[in-house]
């Protein structure tokens, strides 16, 4: 639109400045024509008149008339004022046209002068024309008679009354028809950029395979050239590292596959050697112990990236139960032995949840878990239901703890993979990948979760998943 109103006003200014110039230079043509034609003519009927003195009222009255008759290229009415006789060619009242500025040209000027005028609305030409007599060959002087002619311009007046409205007329259908090349100037200029946009918005929206069609060679066809050639490298770029992805998870997950069942008679064995610890020395009993519990960590490492993958391969399903979400809860307190002053709870009986029991113990045990390793006990399990914006009834599940909180630089990468918020902590309890599957699993039930702090003092975990299940199943 903006493009249409700027053609139109280009074209409405030339328009108009050329209409404007036309009539201006027409008007005053016209009008030119009409003065210089009537000057002539007058000066030299003036001229030709010869009038005897003294004059006589009768006498000029009928002199002018015969100049009145001979008026062009209109008739005129003719004045003549010889001190205080004043004579005309007929009865018109048009003497008051005659302006003292008229009368004092005509006294100095002795060749004449005259004046365009417009009174009550009708415009007029008034010429004063002194008589002189010779004082020799190359000069005269005035005798004290001067004629004035009024000529009425009411046919110029029409004439240029006329050609404005002409330049009118014709500028408004010249803009209407301006309009139509404006249209087909914008819609040719404009038609690439909205194709260049929709292009660039499909391919926001993932379809990397989007590509504009080049027409012509202009700078518009430049950038749609440019453009398909960086997609094309995009889509290039991003498909090798797909690949890449791909190989990676591959690879993470064929090697925990691989590596379940060394592990699993690695367990085996090292159970063995835990019970029959105590019967050797202690070097070897430490080695054993130590040994114990770094397959433990490598066996928990295994069955994490294990589930990891299965979230990335989109093979990750839920068996949904409706549940009493509080009793679910205190189960997985109780088989790991958490309610012994470690943890409390505030969990109102009655709620039930369409929940998967097996990843949402695995949430709780993660989140609970983890408020013990790096925040700090007493930690507490509260439970709500509420509904949201929306309407939808949720399940909230929240997991405080009395440690010191997480730092505002860590909360954006608290749930990312193998992140650790101590750059200079090479080792850990778990296996860094706790947090990553407490999210996927509540994504999973169609829920969310967030970190935050305590007003006071401890991080706090919040997990909303919708009561009547709204999550994907695989």
């Amino acid at each position: 639109m903006r493009l249409v109103m700027a053609f139109l006003l280009v074209a409405a200014v030339s328009a108009g400045t050329t209409a404007a110039l036309t009539y201006r230079e027409a008007r005053n043509a016209m009008l030119q024509t009409a003065q210089d034609t009537a000057v002539t003519s007058f000066r030299d009927h003036v001229q030709q008149t010869g009038f005897g003195l003294p004059l006589r009222g009768e006498g000029l009255e009928e002199v002018l008339r015969d100049i009145a008759r001979k008026g062009k290229p209109h008739p005129w009415v003719v004045f003549a004022e010889y001190g205080s006789v004043h004579a005309s060619s007929g009865t018109s009242p048009v003497s008051t046209v005659i302006t003292p500025e008229l009368r004092r040209a005509a006294r100095a000027n002795p060749h004449g002068s005259f004046e365009r005028v417009v009174k009550g609305g009708v415009p007029y030409l008034t010429i004063a024309m002194p008589t002189v007599f010779r004082t020799g060959p190359a000069g005269v002087l005035p005798n004290g008679l001067v004629l004035y002619a009024v000529m009425r311009m009411t046919d110029e007046q029409v004439n240029v009354d006329a050609l404005l409205t002409a330049a009118r007329d014709g500028t408004l259908p010249g803009l209407a028809i301006a309009l139509i090349p404006g249209l087909i100037a914008a819609r040719s200029v404009l038609r690439p950029v909205r194709e260049l946009r929709h292009a660039a918005r499909s391919m926001g929206n993932g379809r990397l395979e989007t590509r504009i069609q080049v027409r012509g060679r202009d700078e518009l066809a430049e950038l749609a050239h440019t453009f398909n050639e960086s997609a094309s490298n995009l889509q290039r770029s991003v498909q090798e590292l797909r690949e890449a992805e791909e190989r990676a998870r591959r690879f993470a997950s064929d090697v925990a596959h691989e590596l379940r069942t060394p592990l699993a008679g690695m367990l085996a064995v090292t159970e063995v050697l835990d019970e029959d610890a105590g019967t050797l020395d202690p070097d070897t009993a430490q080695a054993v112990r130590l040994v114990s519990t770094e397959t433990g960590k490598l066996a928990v490492l295994v069955e994490d990236l294990m589930e990891i993958s299965r979230f990335d391969a989109r093979a990750a399903e839920l068996h949904t139960d409706e549940v009493d979400a509080a009793e679910t809860i205190r189960k997985t307190l109780q088989n790991r032995h958490w309610l012994d002053g470690r943890v409390s709870t505030e969990l109102p009986p009655g709620i039930r949840a369409r929940l998967d029991p097996r990843r949402f113990d695995v949430v709780l045990a993660n989140l609970v878990g983890n408020a013990l390793r790096h925040g700090g006990a007493p930690v507490t399990v509260r439970l709500r239901s509420e509904a949201r914006d929306d309407g939808v009834p949720v399940l909230i599940t929240e997991v405080l703890d009395s440690g010191p909180g997480i730092r505002p630089e860590v909360l954006p990468h608290i749930f990312d993979r193998f992140y650790k918020a101590d750059a200079a902590r090479t080792r850990s309890a778990g296996s860094g990948l706790g947090l990553a599957i407490t999210r996927e699993n509540v994504k999973l039930h169609g829920g969310k979760i967030r970190a935050g702090n305590l007003p006071g003092r401890g991080a706090v975990f919040t997990v909303e998943i919708p009561l009547h299940g709204e999550g994907t199943d695989g």
